[in-house]
């Protein structure tokens, strides 16, 4: 009898229990009067993000295909130097490039001049890529790319899946199905040339690692360190990425952490002003500048680089648009440190393509868009959270 009674306690404990709100997330706990300016900015937002272009007027995203007639070959890019889309031209000179470090010749023996004569600027210096990724590319040739780039994917969806254990079942499979379509953009064989394909894949990698500790206890960044070491020194991009892991060690007194993050911000700054100084050795007077990159093209310049370098860029516009604005605000739904700090890498980089980036560098995109795919299945958490806030009700803590 006595048995069946505490049957029947425990049973009906974990009733409650169930049916009990789920704790509510950061955003739960704010002011009515806050959650609705949040609430408001969030709808102009999304509203906007359907509205404004996302691509230059009289063009369309070459992932799309060429605008008329066949598709024109790499080699012949490469080899003549022919009149090409930007996209296009970017990825004939970096094939250049390849191909003659595959044959032996030292990347700074040519590159100014192999750059001068595929009419790209040479001054600034940051005109000029690092030479990391085009060396991996003549290492590994074709076959050795498509299984890096088969890797990297595999194991950016492994590393979330792993990630989102915590998470309820069912979002955890969403959760995952999205990392996948962020990270699948890394399957463009035609563009395994570009810099940004690769870093933006291992930053995914590195996010997806990284395990925030507090007070050196209970976290883990090695694996993560050496992804990122590796996305930043193929594209300098990378560094608001490392920037703000160091940021996170050191608010949460990982100094052993910290400590590696900011080492690797000096030692990339060393090796950077290394690769300026011999660039500059071949830039002659006559050289023209590059066309500015600070041109603060606003919201366009954010959803346009996420849309265009993205898997994003087969919805339509009115629904692309508000998809990146809903990826950015999820992460807030996120009730654990990896959440804030998805946010805050994901609205960095968008501030950062607001202000900075022409039409033609539209491929910066890559650098988020496979990490940002993960923050829209937290939105609906987000908004629940939100809306219950805006009402005055506050979830349980």
């Amino acid at each position: 009898m006595g048995a069946d009674v505490l049957d029947i306690d425990e049973l009906n404990a974990a009733g409650t229990a169930l049916a009990a709100p789920a704790p509510a997330g950061r955003l739960g706990h704010i002011s009515p009067w806050g959650a609705r300016l949040v609430l408001a900015v969030l709808a102009a937002l999304i509203v906007a993000s359907a509205l404004v272009p996302v691509g230059k007027a009289g063009t369309r995203s070459p992932w799309e295909g060429p605008v008329e007639g066949p598709a024109t070959s790499l080699q012949g890019h490469a080899a003549g130097v022919a009149e090409a889309e930007p996209y296009n031209a970017d990825i004939a000179l970096y094939e250049a490039v390849i191909a003659r470090i595959a044959k032996g010749e030292y990347y700074y023996d040519f590159i100014v001049s192999e750059q001068r004569r595929h009419r790209y600027p040479v001054n600034p210096g940051l005109a000029v890529r690092l030479p990391t990724l085009a060396y991996l590319d003549a290492m590994l040739g074709d076959g050795g790319q498509i299984a890096a780039a088969i890797a990297l994917m595999l194991g950016i969806v492994a590393v979330w899946w792993r990630k989102l254990a915590g998470e309820a079942p069912r979002l955890r499979r969403i959760g995952a199905a999205l990392v996948f379509v962020g990270a699948s953009l890394a399957l463009n064989r035609p563009y395994f040339a570009l810099h940004e394909l690769w870093a933006g894949g291992l930053i995914a990698l590195s996010f997806g690692l990284h395990r925030i500790g507090e007070d050196g206890r209970g976290g883990r960044w090695i694996a993560a360190f050496l992804a990122a070491a590796l996305a930043l020194a193929i594209r300098e991009h990378s560094l608001p990425f490392v920037l703000l892991m160091a940021a996170t060690a050191l608010w949460q007194r990982n100094w052993r952490e910290a400590g590696a993050w900011s080492a690797l911000i000096v030692l990339f700054a060393a090796g950077l002003a290394w690769h300026l100084s011999l660039v500059a050795r071949d830039v002659l007077p006559g050289d023209p500048h590059s066309a500015p990159w600070l041109v603060f093209r606003g919201l366009s310049g954010w959803l346009g680089n996420i849309v265009q370098s993205s898997n994003l860029r087969w919805l339509p516009h009115w629904l692309a648009g508000p998809a990146v604005v809903l990826m950015t605000f999820g992460w807030l739904g996120w009730n654990s440190r990896a959440g804030l700090f998805g946010f805050l890498l994901s609205a960095g980089y968008a501030a950062a393509f607001m202000m900075a980036g022409r039409w033609d560098n539209f491929y910066w995109g890559a650098m988020i868009a496979p990490t940002l795919f993960a923050g829209i299945v937290f939105a609906p958490s987000a908004l629940r959270d939100l809306a219950g806030a805006a009402k005055g009700v506050q979830s349980p803590a």
